[in-house]
C-alpha cells in the first residue's frame, strides 16, 4: 500500500505546483490590430474619417485577469505616427511600453510594433487611446477590463452580466480640421465639440446620429456598468432615470461603496457601478451631460443611449432625469472627496488592498506647476509654469539611454519647478527628482474651466484643499490612514485641446501615496507637459 501511496502523493505535488505557477504567472494574451481610418463608420449622418481598429469603432476589448501579459501587435495603416498609451495601467518598473511621446518612438505609417506588458497587481476599469497629435479626437479608443484572479474574491456578488461605456464628446469635423483649427488664434475659440458619443453612438433625440447605444437588462438582476470618459474636453454627468448607482471600483481601486443618483465623470477617468433592474418593465433614458456647458432638454450636446427591459414594450417617456447645475464645481469637488479607497477589500493578491501611514515624513521636494494659456511668438499655448512643451524628435526615455542622459535632447532643470517662468517660452521641461525621496506636488489652475493632469503609468491618492479653477490643489492636513481620499477627479488624464499643445503631466516610475498628495519616487522623475 506505501508503494502506491507515494507515487500518487508526488503527481498530486507536482501537479499543484504547476497550477500554481500558471496562476500566478498568468496567461501571455496575444492581439494583432490593424489601425486605419475608415469613411463608413461615422455616428452621423456627415461623412468624416473615424480611426478604427479591425474596423471596429470603439475599438476591441481587452479583457485579461491580473497577472496577464498583453502583447499587442499594432499595423499602423494611417497616414501619420501613431502611439498607443494604456490608461490607468502601472507600468511597473518600466515606462518603455506606455506608448507616449516621451517614453517610445511613434510608429510610422505602414509599419507595425509590439507592446507588451503585464497588468500585474491590479483589478479593475481602463482604457487605451492614441496619445500624440489629436488622433484620439477621431478615435483609436476602447475599453480595458482587468478581472480578478479565482483566489482573489470581488467585494460585491457577482452581477448578472457586465457592460463597458465609453463616453466622449465628439466633433462634427475630422480631427486633422479641428487640429488645424486649433493652433490658429483666430478659429481657436471655435473648436468646441459638437456631441457626445456612447459607445460611438450617437443620442437617442438626435436626428443626425445613425444609431443610438441601448443596454438590455432583467428585471431584479444586477448589472456592472464599467464607464470610462474617451473625450478629449468635456467632463460629463452621467445619471440613469428612475435608477440608483452603487459606486465600487474606480481605476483599479475599490472604494467604500456608496449609491449616487449621479455622478461625475472626468477626462480619462473610468469608474465601476452596480445597477440593479428593480422599476417597471419599460425603457429609461441613460444621460451623460457636459459639465460647464449650457444644454437643456434634449439638446443634441447631451449624450442619450437606452435602459431596455427585456419585456419592454414601453419607449422612454417623461422629462430626462434631472443632474446638478453644470456650472456648480463645488458638486464635482464633494462628490469627488467622499469616494474613498475600501482599505479591507481584497486587492490584486489575496489580502486587503491595505493602508498607508506616512504622516511623519520629511520631504525631500516640493513642486508648485501653474497651468495657464499665454501668447508665445503670435500662437496661443497651454503652458505649465509659463513653458510650451516641445515635443523632441528623439523621446525622452532613450536620450536618457543612449544620448548620454539626455545630451543635445534636454537640459535637466532647465525650468524650475516651482515658480513660473518670468517670460513664456517653448521648451522642453524635464525636471528631476530625488530618488526615494518624498515630493509633494501642487497643482495650480489658472484657467476658467476644469482641466486634466495625468500622473502616467501609476495610480495615487490625493487630499484635497482649494481645488477651484483658479485655486491651487493643495493638501492642508495630514489625514490618518482611516480617512483616505480616492481623489480622481481633475486629474485624469488628458491631451486638451491639441496643439497648443497637449497638458500632460507624465511621471513615469512612481507611486503617489496619500496624504498630502505626495509621493514615493522609484526611480527617477520626469515631468513632461507634452
Amino acid at each position: 500500500m506505501a508503494g502506491n501511496y507515494f507515487p500518487r502523493l508526488i503527481f498530486i505535488s507536482v501537479f499543484i505546483f504547476k497550477l500554481l505557477i500558471t496562476i500566478v504567472n498568468g496567461a501571455d494574451i496575444f492581439l494583432e490590430w490593424n489601425v486605419a481610418i475608415n469613411t463608413t463608420v461615422h455616428p452621423f449622418s456627415e461623412e468624416q474619417p473615424v480611426i478604427t481598429i479591425n474596423g471596429m469603432f470603439p475599438g476591441p476589448l481587452i479583457n485579461a485577469t491580473t497577472n496577464d501579459v498583453i502583447h499587442v501587435n499594432v499595423f499602423n495603416n494611417i497616414d501619420e505616427p501613431l502611439l498607443f498609451t494604456w490608461n490607468g495601467i502601472e507600468q511597473r518598473l518600466n515606462s518603455w511600453q506606455d506608448g507616449v511621446s516621451g517614453t517610445n518612438c511613434p510608429i510610422q505609417p505602414g509599419k507595425n510594433w509590439t507592446y507588451e506588458f503585464q497588468v500585474k497587481d491590479q483589478i479593475g476599469t481602463f482604457i487605451y487611446f492614441p496619445s500624440i497629435n489629436f488622433l484620439k479626437a477621431g478615435g483609436g479608443f476602447g475599453p480595458i477590463r482587468v478581472n480578478n484572479r479565482p483566489v482573489t474574491t470581488i467585494p460585491f456578488p457577482k452581477p448578472e452580466a457586465e457592460f463597458d461605456l465609453l463616453i466622449g464628446d465628439w466633433y462634427l469635423k475630422s480631427y486633422k480640421e479641428i487640429r488645424s483649427l486649433i493652433s490658429n488664434n483666430s478659429t481657436a475659440n471655435d473648436s468646441s465639440p459638437d456631441k457626445i458619443l456612447m459607445n460611438g453612438k450617437g443620442s437617442y433625440f438626435d436626428n443626425d446620429s445613425r444609431v443610438f447605444e441601448s443596454f438590455t437588462v432583467t428585471k431584479g438582476k444586477t448589472y456592472w456598468f464599467r464607464i470610462s470618459n474617451v473625450g478629449t474636453a468635456w467632463s460629463v454627468n452621467f445619471r440613469i432615470q428612475n435608477h440608483r448607482m452603487v459606486l465600487v471600483e474606480t481605476e483599479g481601486s475599490y472604494v467604500n461603496q456608496m449609491a449616487l443618483d449621479s455622478l461625475d465623470v472626468h477626462v480619462g477617468q473610468s469608474y465601476s457601478v452596480l445597477v440593479t433592474a428593480d422599476q417597471e418593465e419599460q425603457d429609461y433614458y441613460i444621460v451623460a451631460a457636459p459639465k460647464q456647458i449650457n444644454a437643456t432638454g434634449t439638446s443634441n450636446l447631451i449624450g442619450v443611449a437606452v435602459l431596455r427591459y427585456g419585456n419592454s414594450v414601453i419607449p422612454p417617456r417623461g422629462a430626462l432625469p434631472p443632474g446638478p447645475d453644470p456650472f456648480n464645481i463645488q458638486f464635482s469637488v464633494n462628490q469627488a472627496k467622499s469616494i474613498r479607497w475600501n482599505l479591507t477589500a481584497g486587492a490584486a493578491r489575496p489580502n486587503p488592498q491595505g493602508s498607508f501611514n506616512v504622516s511623519n515624513v520629511t520631504l525631500s521636494q516640493s513642486f508648485i506647476l501653474q497651468s495657464s494659456v499665454v501668447e508665445i511668438d503670435g500662437e496661443f499655448r497651454y503652458t505649465v509654469n509659463n513653458v510650451s512643451y516641445v515635443t523632441p524628435e528623439t523621446p525622452l526615455k532613450l536620450a536618457d539611454a543612449f544620448a548620454s542622459g539626455g545630451n543635445g535632447v534636454y537640459v535637466l532643470d532647465k525650468f524650475s519647478t516651482n515658480s513660473s517662468n518670468v517670460e513664456a517660452v517653448n521648451g522642453v521641461f524635464v525636471a528631476s527628482g530625488i530618488h526615494h525621496g518624498w515630493i509633494e506636488l501642487v497643482l495650480k489652475n489658472d484657467l476658467d474651466f476644469i482641466h486634466t493632469w495625468q500622473l502616467d503609468g501609476y495610480s495615487f491618492f490625493v487630499v484635497g484643499g482649494n481645488i477651484t479653477p483658479g485655486s491651487p490643489l493643495r493638501s492642508a492636513i495630514a489625514m490618518r490612514e482611516t480617512n483616505h481620499y480616492h481623489f480622481k477627479p481633475f486629474l485624469g488624464l488628458e491631451m486638451n485641446n491639441g496643439h497648443r499643445t497637449l497638458d500632460i503631466l507624465t511621471i513615469p516610475m512612481i507611486r503617489l501615496l496619500d496624504p498630502q498628495f505626495r509621493c514615493i519616487l522609484e526611480d527617477g522623475l520626469r515631468f513632461m507637459h507634452i
